[in-house]
């Protein structure tokens, strides 16, 4: 498979860990075991001790109630996972009767999470459609051709993708959905911030992710403003180890938002409003 979607990999081990938690975890995949070979478990290991594992757990537990949220409190029946990787929410969580998903990411990657969720027996709990596409490239069409329908207000939800892309493919990124989001859109995301590409704290992290060949390139250091400078309004910014986003092995103290310098992460809710 493509470089980047070893992440994917990684990912779907961090929620396998999460899941063997038992009573502890804080969300249930129990597909994700299955999804993470062949590297997840390895990379995983390699980057002990970076906060990793607690963060995707984290992440995956606030996107997973912003999309049962904001579903609920908007009139939202198309969700887009962009990059939707080794995800998946569309065979876990529960969904509105008439909500359609469509998954966008790499052919290869597609049809490799299709057999393995095959041989699994999974069924999802919601239409789900697959888009098959080069996010390098222009893909709009591809989702449109799947029945994607750009008048109706959609659920954007990209994942651990931002940091991957440089800054120009990162604001083109959101500019391309803005372009595609009908009055009442949405999106969950998330970011690092631009200090923790400079923080010493973070160098072997980020020189093993440069060795793998998946180096993080963007980073923002205020996600209201850069988010606003693309059209979308964000409602809601936390970072992880704050209470509402609590998790029992995350290792940082949160730092006050007027503290200039400390690594951080967002996880965000923004509404579309163009301009």
């Amino acid at each position: 498979m493509e470089a980047v979607s070893y992440t994917a990999q990684w990912t779907a081990a961090a929620r396998a860990l999460e899941t063997e938690r038992g009573d502890r975890a804080i969300f249930q995949d129990r597909f994700a075991r299955s999804l993470a070979a062949p590297r997840g478990f390895e990379l995983l290991e390699k980057n002990r001790g970076s906060g990793l594992i607690p963060f995707i757990a984290i992440r995956t537990r606030y996107l997973d109630e912003s999309i049962e949220q904001i579903l609920a409190e908007n009139d939202i029946r198309q969700i887009v996972f962009v990059a939707a990787g080794m995800d998946t929410r569309p065979f876990r969580l529960g969904w509105p009767d008439d909500a359609t998903v469509y998954e966008v990411d790499f052919p290869a990657l597609l049809e490799e999470k299709r057999r393995r969720l095959s041989r699994l027996a999974a069924q999802p709990r919601v239409a789900r459609r697959e888009v098959a596409a080069d996010l390098r490239r222009e893909w709009l069409p591809e989702l449109e051709q799947a029945g994607f329908d750009p008048l109706r207000p959609t659920l954007w939800i990209v994942e651990g993708l931002m940091f991957f892309l440089t800054p120009e493919q990162a604001t083109n990124l959101l500019r391309t959905l803005g372009s595609a989001s009908a009055p009442g859109s949405w999106l969950g995301v998330d970011f690092v911030s631009q200090a923790l590409l400079r923080s010493p704290f973070s160098r072997e992290f980020r020189r093993n992710l440069e060795e793998d060949g998946t180096p993080w390139l963007f980073g923002t250091d205020e996600p209201e403003e850069y988010l606003a400078s693309t059209g979308w309004k964000a409602r809601e910014v936390r970072e992880p180890g704050e209470p509402s986003t609590a998790h029992e092995d995350w290792p940082f103290q949160v730092q006050p938002r007027d503290r200039k310098g400390p690594s951080r992460s967002w996880l965000v809710r923004a509404e579309f409003v163009g301009g």
